[in-house]
């Protein structure tokens, strides 16, 4: 192992580790509030950061470099179509989450539909934590941990040896430092993080393009550019892992859920200090994920010129163009800020599974008359137990014979679709009964484990969760209307936060959505992906989307001016 490689490796994370301290040694860590939601204080800044640092794990650098490798661009829809639902979230559910004054997604379904179903849903969350998002996280960042350090050479072990070696690791540091510092050193510490990964997620292409080049970056632009062009169609066929076709149907939902009610990711929407600071900070991490996958997807395409398709197990690509073409104190660098990501992912899922344990299940249950602290601290036995589970689960993924993105979506399609799926009906109506949410979760849940266990339809796993999503309301508004609520849903004024939204939500918003417009017609047929690459009908296109976007944002900016200043006529 270079010293340098791991001397930056260790002076980076102590950075981290002194900046979070003095910048949260002041929280107050034994109230609920203080330890699960920061104290209601995220500024938009943090919850941009803390949003893009939660989100993109190690499964995302690994994963998606794999896929762009071994296909091509079409793996980017994860990452751009998330900047239209970050969008759709700031603007329709941060109001009314943030109206309500909640602290878990269980709760506001509990406000909805009973506090039987908001138990129901809770455990349904908490096994959705422990089955797939720790341990699959905790495994991504174990692989590419094990790969940039070259664990098996440097320790003398086995490649399966030095995998467990590196779960254990992660895992019980990350663990300790989830439990002891809640959500508040979460999201400080991925504020510097983000910039830092940032920073190293885009060294990581441009040296590749030097290296592409024999170092020359001109050289090694035009050769990228036209070594291929085929990797670079972002609009999947059906035999890629993501077909275009679903970003109209089972992504768009996967996404909403995933931003909207997932919470390990929504908590930090929940935390901020009033509905402006949320939206502001949803909306610019939208921006920020359209980006992406010019560090989580492109790399896969330059592996693919460098390495050739040679390469065996393709989750390696990703540690391995990182140990070619970074300079060893730069790579020591990455590797921290990569450890630092890892840490990050895993600490939002063990705050947000302690979160749900404490206060929908211990707290309504067992803690009606237990004081905060003793809530905080039951919550943080629980994210022990789930550490502790995922140490022995994680290295069992090494044997997926899917690949470990692909893995993670298929087994997430088990939670995600559904979750959503009831809160939306909750939200657009207001008899729909408690009973309609259990029916309906065990109908999607049972019937997409058989289309994927022992049922082969032939479509795509997200086409089979939009047409489940379409049967399960279809079922749930069928039960409301035989057996309906006997009073209207109305939906509870916490004044946790003001609620005022922010004024620019339409014009940066609309920004958003035009950026991941562009994307898709550069990264298609009519840019890159074409012989000879982009032309006067790719700037033809992207002129007319903008006259587009912005008559769309004058009309929806009228409508708000007038719907205030009836609003305050009234008042």
């Amino acid at each position: 192992m270079d010293i340098l490689m791991l001397g930056s490796f260790i002076l980076f994370l102590l950075s981290v580790g002194v900046f979070t301290y003095f910048k949260t040694r002041k929280t107050n860590l034994e109230s609920s509030e203080g330890f699960f939601l920061a104290g209601r204080s995220l500024s938009a800044t943090v919850i941009m950061a803390s949003l893009l640092m939660t989100n993109i794990s190690a499964a995302n650098f690994v994963g998606m470099s794999a896929q762009s490798y071994t296909h091509n661009m079409s793996v980017m829809g994860w990452e751009v179509v998330s900047g239209i639902t970050l969008v759709l979230v700031a603007i329709f559910l941060m109001p009314r989450y943030l109206q309500q004054g909640i602290t878990t997604i269980p709760e506001f379904v509990g406000n909805r539909y009973g506090e039987s179903t908001r138990k129901f849903l809770a455990i349904f969350f908490l096994i959705s934590l422990v089955v797939n998002g720790y341990p699959i996280t905790l495994y991504a960042g174990a692989l590419a941990m094990h790969q940039l350090f070259d664990i098996e050479r440097t320790l003398g072990v086995s490649y399966e040896q030095g995998i467990w070696i590196m779960v254990w690791l992660i895992g019980i540091v990350s663990a300790i430092y989830a439990i002891a510092g809640g959500l508040r050193a979460v999201a400080v510490s991925d504020t510097i993080i983000g910039i830092v990964v940032v920073i190293g997620g885009l060294l990581v292409p441009l040296y590749a393009i030097l290296h592409l080049g024999d170092g020359s970056l001109s050289a090694g632009f035009s050769h990228f550019l036209e070594a291929t062009p085929e990797k670079f169609n972002g609009i999947g066929a059906s035999s890629d892992p993501l077909p275009f076709s679903t970003l109209f149907t089972g992504l768009l939902l996967v996404n909403l859920y995933y931003w909207g009610t997932d919470q390990g990711i929504i908590q930090r929407g929940l935390a901020a200090k009033n509905l402006k600071e949320g939206q502001a900070g949803v909306i610019y991490a939208g921006f920020l994920k359209v980006l992406t996958p010019f560090f989580v997807v492109l790399p896969g395409i330059m592996a693919f010129q460098i390495f050739g398709g040679n390469i065996d197990n393709p989750d390696t690509v990703y540690p391995r163009l990182v140990n070619l073409v970074l300079p060893k104190p730069l790579t020591g660098f990455f590797a921290a800020a990569m450890f630092s990501v890892i840490m990050s992912s895993l600490n939002s899922i063990l705050n947000s599974a302690s979160t749900i344990f404490a206060l929908d299940i211990y707290k309504p249950i067992w803690g009606r008359k237990a004081d905060d602290k003793k809530v905080v601290n039951m919550g943080k036995f629980f994210g022990l137990f789930v550490a502790i589970i995922s140490l022995f689960i994680a290295p069992m993924l090494m044997y997926s014979s899917d690949g470990l993105f692909q893995y993670l979506q298929k087994v997430a399609g088990f939670f995600n679709v559904p979750i959503f799926t009831i809160i939306l009906v909750g939200y657009m109506t207001k008899r729909v009964p408690a009973i309609a949410a259990k029916i309906g979760i065990s109908f999607f849940v049972v019937i997409y484990g058989i289309t994927q266990l022992f049922w082969d339809t032939g479509l795509h796993f997200l086409h089979i969760s939009a047409i489940l999503f379409v049967l399960t309301t279809i079922l749930m508004l069928l039960i409301g209307r035989i057996a309906p609520m006997k009073e209207d849903f109305i939906m509870p004024n916490a004044r946790a936060v003001n609620i005022e939204p922010w004024v620019n939500r339409f014009r940066v918003g609309a920004g958003v959505i035009y950026s991941m417009i562009a994307m898709y017609v550069f990264f298609s047929p009519l840019g890159f992906a074409q012989a000879g690459g982009v032309n006067a009908i790719t700037w033809l296109t992207l002129i007319l989307v903008a006259g587009l976007t912005v008559i769309i944002v004058m009309l929806l900016e009228k409508r708000d001016r007038a719907k205030r200043s009836h609003l305050a006529r009234e008042a």
